[in-house]
């Protein structure tokens, strides 16, 4: 049956036929979430930091990694983009996604990858979504190298859950070895790991203070342009990249 046909009652029954979702979507009436521990999300984190991103993408290509249910998948094709594709390493969510996306009539595009096997695809993208995906990683400066060298051509749009200070220090580019106070500041650039689970999710390992994801971005090869949410970063990406204290050209 095509989609444009389903009744709010058969939209309801594939809802549930899906499983928990994470995305809180209105799909023709039916919500997906409606107890989801965030209230509207991840719309209410949309709200605050949509006007960052270009109105019309018209022509533009985009990539969203670990796009879940496809939320803002969704939402870069309904601002005109050519080509969106969305990846996530979990099928439920893929399945999600599809569905989700079939319903709002977005012609979006979803294949199970992870984030480490973004070089498979062999293409840049105009602007790259990092949503909510440096946390649940093993290896996240990793991706974030990845993403700089085989993925992104212009933007990368950067989100993550942070815990800790919410000042970034200024950092000198080297000290000597008997120095040790700055790495005592809360303001210094830390990554938690988390050995077992943080809120009740194994998949989070590493956790991120404010200081800590601009160095990162910095590192891997971005410049933060704007910071219009408190997780989210807009970076662009820089024509060359310092490696052991050496510019290389990208």
């Amino acid at each position: 049956m095509n989609t444009a046909d389903l009744t709010t009652e058969a939209i309801q029954t594939r809802v549930r036929e899906l499983g928990d979702w994470f995305h809180y979507l209105n799909l023709r009436g039916v919500q997906t979430a409606p107890d989801h521990f965030l209230g509207d999300y991840p719309a209410v984190k949309w709200q605050r930091f949509a006007h960052a991103l270009p109105a019309d993408l018209t022509g533009r290509s985009v990539l969203d990694v670990g796009c879940n249910a496809g939320f803002y998948s969704i939402e870069m094709k309904r601002r005109g983009a050519a080509r969106v594709l969305g990846i996530d390493s979990d099928d439920r969510y893929l399945a999600q996604a599809r569905f989700a996306a079939e319903i709002a009539g977005a012609d979006v595009e979803f294949r199970r990858m992870s984030v480490y096997q973004v070089p498979s695809l062999g293409e840049r993208f105009d602007i790259v979504l990092f949503m909510g995906v440096l946390y649940h990683l093993r290896h996240p400066l990793l991706a974030l190298d990845i993403l700089y060298e085989h993925a992104t051509a212009d933007l990368l749009i950067f989100q993550s859950m942070l815990r800790g200070s919410g000042d970034a220090a200024v950092v000198r580019r080297d000290y000597e070895f008997w120095e040790r106070d700055h790495f005592e500041a809360p303001d210094y650039p830390v990554l938690y790991f988390v050995e077992h689970r943080y809120a009740h999710d194994p998949t989070n390992w590493w956790i991120p203070n404010r200081a800590c994801a601009e160095a990162m971005l910095r590192s891997a090869g971005f410049d933060i342009v704007d910071r219009p949410e408190d997780e989210v970063f807009v970076c662009r990406r820089r024509e060359s990249v310092e490696r052991y204290g050496e510019e290389v050209p990208a």
